[in-house]
């Protein structure tokens, strides 16, 4: 029964949840049902939920018919839809104050309806928020308010024309959003082809909204930075507009444009150009402060590495200690340690501190074959640095063993194999020899894959 869908729900909540739930299905309002609640009990008190035993629980005998207990989980899993469709329109108060003002239209409570519409029209336009949200606000505001005033006066459409303006806005901004989606995905897989209603809403945005509404203009720069990637302006208009106009954005919304923009500068950076460690960390420092680059208080790994990449590159080593330190508890507990004592031990490797870095790399479990290679071509670095050559020749055919059981495939295969060959061919260098040492420099430098290319190129020239 934890397979249902109403125990995949439950289970889904967290401890403190589930205490919020009991109170919820305890209400009157709601239920009154004591046999729903006691279900409920019996399923957070379970580790394996079997049927007979919900029966024997709720109906005191296992005998009772299926449809029976069936019911009641229906009843319940009603129940737990309607927690959690109360609980997310709760977390948005002007949704809840928008309800509030429909219902007192409908009953004619004229004085509560006015001071109700005053203090949402005042939270509107105090509030920073200019995002598709805030417009669709604005235009349930105003079709209230029409509905209102219609009554007492039918020649007053100021209300009407209002409501259709914020319609207008809140369409762009929303259908600018998802061509940007369309857009970023069609990046990341090729054939996808552009719709033509794209160009007109574009046009449209440009002509009509993109002087007056900001975040029409910070989608517009986000568009034409994933549709033309080459020119690099496009990028600078965004990146200079998302520092700027951020509060306008929720941090939800925030989040993608945050990836995106992060994104580019990945993109860029995999084709050679250096200079964007800098462009990408000056929207990682932000977008972390803010708390726009977690995922429900989460720091996704990946980002970690990233940001650590990044900050090494552009020689930040003071930031990135705190940043590796303080966002350590933010990561996936599964991946926390090992991530850290990875991301801590590139920096050693980048402050030549080579003894701690050989600490910190044998002491974590690595469970990621990715970060388990990239782990492994840093003690190939470091036995290099240390010059352990016995070590590091065994170190190479434990590695390409690793790769062979492992089945890395794909690019990742190609770049660690040539990683083992380029160091098993560093280590039997000549040095004396100037044909030799521009033999190997050059095969490196044409070696198409090859993350450790520049370190390569820097040994072969000391």
């Amino acid at each position: 029964m934890e397979k249902s869908q109403l125990g995949q729900l439950i289970f889904s909540f967290s401890a403190a949840e589930r205490k919020e739930v009991r109170r919820f299905l305890e209400s009157p309002f709601f239920n009154q049902r004591r046999d729903v609640v006691l279900l409920f009990d019996w399923f957070c008190e379970q580790e394996h939920s079997e049927k007979a035993a919900a029966k024997r629980h709720l109906f005191g005998a296992d005998s009772v018919p299926d449809q029976e207990l069936r019911l009641r989980m229906t009843y319940l899993h009603r129940l737990l839809e309607r927690y959690i469709a109360q609980k997310e329109m709760e977390t948005d108060e002007t949704t809840v104050r928008l309800h509030l003002l429909c219902g007192y239209r409908k009953r004619g409570l004229e004085p509560q309806f006015e001071r109700t519409r005053k203090n949402l029209e005042k939270t509107l336009e105090t509030n920073p928020l200019r995002d598709a949200h805030y417009h669709e606000s604005l235009f349930e505001l105003h079709w209230e308010t029409h509905q209102r005033s219609y009554v007492l006066d039918p020649a007053d459409l100021d209300h009407l024309r209002a409501a259709a303006g914020a319609a207008d806005v809140a369409y762009i901004t929303l259908k600018l959003r998802l061509i940007c989606l369309l857009t970023a995905h069609r990046m990341l897989y090729t054939g996808g082809q552009q719709n033509e209603w794209e160009d007109q809403v574009v046009d449209t945005a440009e002509k009509n909204f993109a002087q007056t509404h900001p975040a029409v203009g910070v989608y517009l720069h986000c568009y034409r930075m994933m549709r033309f990637p080459e020119n690099e302006q496009h990028f600078q208009q965004f990146k200079q507009s998302l520092l700027n106009d951020r509060v306008i954005f929720s941090g939800e919304e925030m989040h993608g444009l945050f990836i995106w923009a992060a994104n580019y500068c990945i993109r860029r950076l995999n084709a050679g150009e250096k200079r964007y460690f800098q462009e990408v960390l000056d929207l990682y420092k932000p977008g972390l402060e803010s708390g726009y680059l977690l995922e429900n208080g989460v720091l996704p790994r990946y980002t970690y590495h990233n940001v650590v990449a990044a900050g090494l590159h552009t020689g930040d080593h003071e930031w990135v200690n705190y940043f590796i330190h303080y966002y350590k508890n933010a990561l996936e507990k599964p991946y926390r340690e090992s991530a850290f004592s990875f991301n801590l031990a590139r920096l050693e490797f980048a402050r030549k501190n080579y003894g701690a870095v050989l600490d910190l790399l044998q002491k974590a479990n690595y469970r990621d074959v990715l970060v388990n290679l990239a782990t492994k071509t840093l003690l190939l670095k470091t036995y290099y640095a240390l010059d352990e050559f016995d070590l590091l020749e065994s170190h190479l055919d434990a590695m390409h063993n690793y790769i062979t059981r492992k089945r890395v495939i794909g690019y990742h295969r190609a770049n660690y194999l040539n990683i083992i060959r380029y160091a098993s061919r560093l280590l039997s260098l000549n040095f004396s020899s100037k044909a030799e040492v521009e033999k190997l420099r050059a095969a490196v430098a044409a070696e198409e894959h090859l993350s450790e290319k520049e370190w390569f190129l820097t040994m072969i020239l000391i």
